[in-house]
């Protein structure tokens, strides 16, 4: 699985379209979107799922108002329940001749919601337009549940993830299975050989536990983690916790990795629930990097953070304020595909 600062091909975007997963406050989530596909459609072309043709006119003439690249964009008419193409959308991996081909990850709806049978056939009905060979992960005789958020790669062989998600008896997505089951599991389908485990992810994640939360390689030796100042915070001592591991873990060579800090934004609330606002679900795409900023003082440092650790590429802050009442921001909602080669 190539690292996400690679060449892209494309982004993978689901337009949103459940009232109830922003409700009360749907209205600007379009918009919000659209400034996304906007920044995407200036450096790589984007996928963009929409729910029929109707569905595809109306998307057309939002993102034109907004300035966004349409010749850029390839729309595909495939119905989703939500729509956040990190954890339904493909999960691309690449061979040594170049080829990219697909994994087609059993989806349960994060092993809580019910309606999630249209997202589980994302991958299968997107690859009959794309016709790229594609895996069904198996072990131990059965499919695989693994969304993209709970795991993050370096390309070289290292893979970060938490017990929170993968390990807890509470979400359980693959009942009875054990680290090294995960192991065996990455390693067949991943190339990885290194799995570092943190522990917990952050209060207000709805996907109980996901990595893109939380901590990101920024590059094959390097990651950026969030870290809470207010000892108060629920989210303190779990972040403590995990930087304390990150500083004792070590890449798939034995070397110790590059620890770097971001700090939490104020508690993000919406009629009194707590939401997943976190600087980690950043997306890097071709020349940027898009960041979730929450009108919150410690934007500029989270910026000017990923700035520093992605020379080559323009940081670009996007409000999000609206679009985590959906409990997902940036890397939630996009799946990067890899240029061939």
């Amino acid at each position: 699985m190539p690292a996400e600062w690679d060449a892209h091909e494309a982004t993978w975007l689901g337009w949103p379209h459940e009232l109830t997963d922003w409700p009360g406050k749907f209205a600007p989530i379009p918009w919000a979107f659209a400034e996304i596909v906007r920044h995407l459609s200036q450096v790589e072309r984007v996928y963009l799922l929409v729910e029929n043709r109707d569905a595809e006119s109306r998307v057309r003439t939002i993102l034109k108002k907004s300035g966004a690249n349409l010749d850029a964009v390839d729309f595909f008419r495939i119905p989703t329940d939500r729509g956040w193409m990190r954890d339904s959308g493909p999960i691309c991996v690449k061979n040594s001749e170049g080829e990219v081909a697909y994994t087609n990850w059993r989806f349960n709806g994060w092993a809580k919601y019910a309606n999630h049978k249209k997202d589980a056939k994302v991958v299968e009905l997107a690859n009959k337009k794309l016709k790229r060979r594609v895996w069904q992960p198996t072990h131990k005789g059965k499919r695989v549940i693994l969304e993209g958020g709970s795991i993050d790669v370096n390309g070289r062989g290292t893979l970060l993830t938490t017990e929170e998600c993968l390990l807890s008896k509470t979400q359980d997505r693959n009942p009875g299975f054990t680290r090294e089951d995960y192991a065996e599991v990455f390693k067949n389908y991943f190339g990885v050989t290194n799995v570092l485990w943190l522990k917990n992810g952050i209060a207000g994640d709805d996907t109980h536990g996901h990595v893109d939360d939380l901590t990101r390689f920024a590059n094959p030796t390097t990651v950026v983690t969030i870290v809470e100042q207010n000892k108060k915070d629920a989210n303190y001592a779990p972040l403590q916790e995990n930087l304390a591991l990150l500083k004792s873990m070590k890449d798939q060579d034995g070397e110790p990795l590059r620890v770097e800090t971001v700090p939490m934004p104020a508690p993000v609330y919406f009629d009194g629930q707590r939401l997943p606002a976190s600087y980690a679900n950043f997306y890097i795409a071709n020349k940027i990097v898009i960041v979730p900023t929450f009108n919150d003082p410690n934007d500029r440092i989270a910026l000017n953070t990923l700035a520093d650790l992605f020379p080559g590429r323009d940081v670009v802050g996007i409000a999000c304020r609206d679009l985590v009442l959906g409990l997902g921001t940036l890397h939630c909602m996009t799946q990067q595909q890899p240029a061939a080669g």
